[in-house]
């Protein structure tokens, strides 16, 4: 009977975790779409390849246990696509909008991971070695591609940071002009 419950837990959380790659690979094109940088982008577009891999390995594990590939909605990722999407409507521009999609991005790396990690842990448990090399696979592209996103953000965030203080200092410059033109008008 025990087995019997956890089995259906994994399948419930395999099924959530089918959804919510279904829902990425729809969302990660515009993302790239939206990146401003070329590194960023292309790591959109290699983690969409990535995640269609995801999805087939998911569906060979409902092969497996002879379950049908669909059927749970995940709310959680459809909330983390909503917000990424939120965010790309935003006025940021140039390496500001990359940081807040990168922000957005990780999220949902962190929400896959654990998604991921959970469900390794269950086919541990039900003794399903064939689906723990198939999870464990994903799992470590999941770890990868967040390490990469990371990285990206180092250099995305400063030259945001380096692009407000510019932004800063010709607003300042700007205003000091006006100051001197409406100091000068009034003499």
């Amino acid at each position: 009977m025990r087995n019997s419950s956890i089995r259906e837990l994994y399948i419930h959380e395999l099924k959530d975790l089918y959804n919510a790659e279904t829902q990425l690979t729809k969302a990660l094109p515009k993302m790239a779409k939206a990146a401003s940088n070329a590194e960023l982008r292309q790591a959109f577009e290699e983690h969409l390849r990535q995640t269609s891999e995801h999805v087939s390995r998911l569906e060979q594990i409902f092969e497996m246990v002879e379950e049908k590939a669909s059927g749970k909605k995940c709310l959680g990722m459809e909330g983390l696509v909503k917000e990424g999407a939120d965010t790309m409507k935003e006025d940021f521009e140039g390496s500001v909008m990359d940081a807040a999609i990168i922000g957005a991005a990780q999220k949902i790396e962190h929400y896959e991971i654990s998604g991921y990690g959970t469900v390794r842990e269950l086919a541990e448990i039900l003794g399903e070695d064939g689906h723990v090399s198939l999870l464990e696979e994903t799992l470590e592209e999941e770890k990868q591609t967040d390490v990469k996103l990371k990285q990206l953000a180092e250099t995305i965030n400063s030259q945001a940071q380096e692009e407000g203080e510019s932004d800063e200092e010709q607003d300042a410059g700007q205003s000091r002009k006006k100051s001197r033109s409406s100091s000068r008008r009034a003499a």
